[in-house]
Order: C-alpha cells, then structure tokens, then sequence
C-alpha cells in the first residue's frame, strides 16, 4: 500500500508542477500567476477540490505522443467563494501554452454540466494560445462542446469569465456568451485575429494592445465589463461579484442584516439636483449615497457612460442599479447605452437581482450616425428588456423623463411597480424650449415682441409640465418623495416586492430586437 501510495502523491505532485520550473519563472516575470496560484487568490483556503488531475492528452501527431503532462493545461474542479460553492478552471499557460485539446475541453465540459445540475456559479481563468493546431478538428468540437454549454447554461447559473492573459480566435466567444468578463490591463488580450493577420488582410498595423487589450474593450467594444490594474485586484473583484448574485436562478442574493431604525435623512440628497436644468451633475453620487456603506460595484463603468449600470445593496438587499448619467452626453440614450442597460437589466431579470431604475434622460440621441446604425432597433432592445422584467422594478425621477425615454426607463406603463419622483422631476414629450416653439409657433412669430411672447409661453409650459404632479395625478407616479428620503422608500417598497409574482404569457421565447 505504502508503495502505491507513494506513487500517487509522485503523481499529484507532478501535475501541480505544471509545464515544469523554467515555465512557471517565465509566467512570473510577465507578471502572470500561475493557474493554481490564481485558484489560490481566488477562492477561500483549503477549499478547493480537483477533479480530473491525471487526464492526458491521447494526440499522436507531430510528436505530441511524447509530450504529456496530467492535466493538459487546465486546472478544473469546485471551491468556495464567501462560504458559497463555485465551479471553476484555470487554464495552464505553462503546459502547452494553455491551449485547447479535445481532453481539456472534456473536462471544461465536465464542470460546467456539473455545475448546471448543482446550481453553482461557474468561473473561467482564460490564459490559452487557442486552439492546439495539432489536433486539428477535434480542437475545434471541443470549443463548440464549450459554446453549447454556455449557452445551455446562460440564465440558469451565473457564469464570468476572467481574462488573464490571451483569448484568440474561436476561444473569445466563450467569454462573450458569459454574464462578465473582467480583464486586466496590458496582460490580456480578445481578438479574432491577431496582428499579423489583420496587417495580411487590411494593411493594418496595429498592436496588441490597441487591437484588443484591456483599454479597448472597456472603452470602444464593450466586450469587457470591468478591467483591472493587475491579476489580484481582478481575482477579488470577481469574489465581490459573486457576493452580489445569487448561485442560480431558483436563488435568490444574500441578504444581510440592516437596522431601519438606525437610517436617518440623507440631507445631502436635497441639494444634489442643481437649480438650472441644464446643469450636469454625477448620478454616481446618487448611488453611493443610497448604497449601504456607500459601495457601488459598477459593471462597464467606461463604456456608454452616459448610462451608468452596477450593483448596490439597499436595506441589505442585492439591487440592479441602472441610472441616466447628466454628466455625460446630459444622460442622452445612445445605441451604446440602450445595449449596455438592456443587457444588464435582462441579466438582473434572469437571476432575480430586483432593479432600481434612478431617471434623468432628455431622451434619445438625434442625428444621422444613430439613425443610420439603427437607433429604433437598439433603443427597443431596453424597452424590451424592461418590458419582459418580472423582478421587482422601482424608478426614481430625479429630474428629466422626456419623450419616449420616459417610458423606456420603466416607466409605470411597462410594468414598473413603484414609480417615485422627486419634486425637482419633469416629465413632459419633450424639452420645454422645443415644445413651446412648436405648440405656440404662429403666436410667438406673429407677436410684435416674438423673445417676450416666447419667454411668457415658457413659464407657462413649465408651470405646467416641468413637474411631477400631473403625472401624479393620474396615477402613473405612485408618490412625490422628499429626496432625503429616498432610501427609506425604497427599502420599504423592495422589501414589499420580495413575494411578488409576476409573469409573463407562455411561448417558447421571445424575439427580442438583436
């Protein structure tokens, strides 16, 4: 027994080696961890259980038959993550480049299938060369294999995707049918094809990081969802992710424990909106004073800013936030940010995460470059995503609800369930100054002083409009809220949402406007 034993720990110690010390040194001086060390960062101690340590590749082609390592370049198996139970692999950049064979992809497989019977989060560390050429088509099966399950998996467990260095060719659409995908400055990298084939085709050159490094595709694809200074920062990140959503979509978040009693006005709400309505102000101020303790875990925080999309806990309960943003754009609904907030709002909707909609929107983006990219198609993407909600749904009017972006931003007529307004709200077809010269066009030109008759017409149009009574009176604001007690309302109104049912007609799907 001593004697098998002995060869079982050689066994385990040999695949905890990797692609050996010299392959680990190099990792190291890029100022990479290693798959099992970013495991180590990632998950709590000691709680981490391998599965499929010993598989091996079975190529005999171009002299791979002499190049086996147990484990073939990925780390797979179950840990814990705030005391609740995550499925997850890391790929090995040491073994093979961490590239993708047909028994690496099997036991990719292997953990996601697992993870969908359990209902656990899954989490994929991606550092991989891509495909491994060698193998040819059964490379290939084995990223369709992942693709399908990523898709059979999505809206069933939260799953995030942690760049870590190359992600390239077939190997990027993973990531892309995962919930997050968080990257790490100038260390890893999406694309469909590299540099030098870019140069090839399009003359092109470019480099690396300008082709899809971290900064691209945080700023201009929005592919990423977040991005971080370093590999650390990025693995902790993903913990307080995960401590926002629930492990399925049977669950529901944590909620912690939060003393009522103990809040008092938050006077600072009161002055937050400034007197002139053209005047810009960050929404992001908003949020972190409604938040307990002030946090706000912000997802595509500088992609379509002028749309501002994240996580807070309000009462202790895990909130989707989704808020105009006045400082950029004046909160303007862009195609950029119409995707941005659909997105997040069906993927709140589908893990039971209620929404928190805070409204300053003058409307959608005029001109020819937003018609011309299908504005109307993308703008109905987040009215859809609103629409087909069922969590728990309040908005806030905090100033401007013009147009048809009032009703996009879940308003009272597409299903929200309390729909508040600040005194400072205005909630009108469009801006006072443009509907004025429109209604009273023949007066204001017929008149002997056309700037007076102007000026009279729009004190009277704001008297009438550029507040939130009329709405009101009619029911499709449900209260007129002091801003110092917005927190006190919205506590009161989602822990009132908790049983809420709520459903949509029975069909197969639905076509949303892709």
């Amino acid at each position: 027994m001593n004697k098998i034993l002995d060869q079982l720990h050689n066994f385990r110690e040999q695949a905890k080696a990797g692609g050996g010390e010299a392959r680990i040194a190099a990792q190291h001086k890029k100022g990479k961890f290693t798959a099992r060390e970013r495991i180590d960062l990632l998950v709590d101690e000691n709680t981490f259980e391998e599965l499929d340590m010993f598989v091996k590749h079975n190529c005999h082609d171009f002299g791979l038959e002499k190049l086996n390592y147990p484990g073939d370049g990925v780390v797979t198996g179950f840990a814990s993550i705030n005391g609740r139970k995550v499925a997850l692999f890391s790929q090995d950049f040491t073994v093979f480049g961490g590239t993708l064979s047909e028994a690496n992809a099997k036991k990719i497989v292997k953990i996601m299938q697992m993870a969908m019977k359990i209902g656990v989060p899954v989490i994929g560390l991606n550092d991989s060369g891509g495909a491994r050429i060698q193998e040819g088509v059964n490379s290939l099966g084995g990223y369709a294999d992942i693709f399908l399950l990523n898709t059979m998996a999505s809206g069933v467990i939260p799953q995030i995707s942690v760049i870590l260095g190359p992600c390239a060719g077939g190997a990027v659409y993973s990531p892309a049918i995962t919930d997050f995908t968080i990257m790490v400055n100038h260390t890893s990298y999406m694309f469909v094809t590299g540099p030098n084939v870019v140069k090839t085709v399009t003359h092109e050159d470019v480099t690396f990081d300008d082709l899809g490094g971290a900064e691209v595709h945080s700023v201009k694809s929005g592919v990423a969802s977040c991005m971080f200074e370093n590999e650390a920062e990025a693995l902790l990140a993903t913990r307080e992710l995960l401590s926002y959503l629930p492990e399925n979509w049977r669950d529901k978040p944590v909620e912690y424990d939060f003393d009522l009693a103990s809040l008092a006005p938050i006077e600072k709400l009161n002055t937050i909106i400034p007197e002139s309505s053209t005047k810009p102000y960050d929404v992001k101020q908003v949020i972190e004073l409604l938040a307990d303790e002030g946090k706000f875990f912000e997802i595509y925080p500088r992609y379509a800013e002028n749309i501002v999309v994240g996580f807070v806990r309000i009462g202790g309960q895990s909130v989707g936030v989704i808020a105009n943003q006045p400082a950029v754009l004046a909160g303007v609904l862009d195609i950029n940010a119409s995707v941005k907030g659909a997105r997040f709002v069906r993927f709140c909707d589908a893990f039971n995460i209620p929404l928190l909609v805070l409204e300053d929107v003058p409307g959608f983006m005029p001109g020819t470059e937003q018609e011309w990219n299908g504005i109307i198609r993308h703008g109905a993407k987040l009215l859809y995503a609103f629409c087909e909600a069922t969590v728990p749904k309040v908005t806030v009017i905090l100033r401007k609800a013009y147009g048809g972006a009032y009703d996009v931003m879940n308003s009272k007529h597409v299903r929200g369930d309390f729909n508040f307004a600040w005194p400072t709200a205005e909630i009108a077809v469009m801006g006072p100054k443009g509907a004025v010269e429109i209604i009273f066009k023949k007066e204001i030109e017929s008149s002997s002083d056309p700037e007076k008759e102007l000026q009279s017409k729009l004190d009277m149009y704001i008297e009438k409009f550029a507040n939130p009574f009329i709405a009101a009176e009619k029911g499709f604001i449900d209260d007129v809220i002091e801003p110092s007690v917005t927190k006190q309302k919205l506590i009161s109104a989602f822990r009132l949402l908790r049983t809420k049912v709520d459903k949509n007609p029975r069909k197969k799907h639905g076509n949303i406007p892709l």
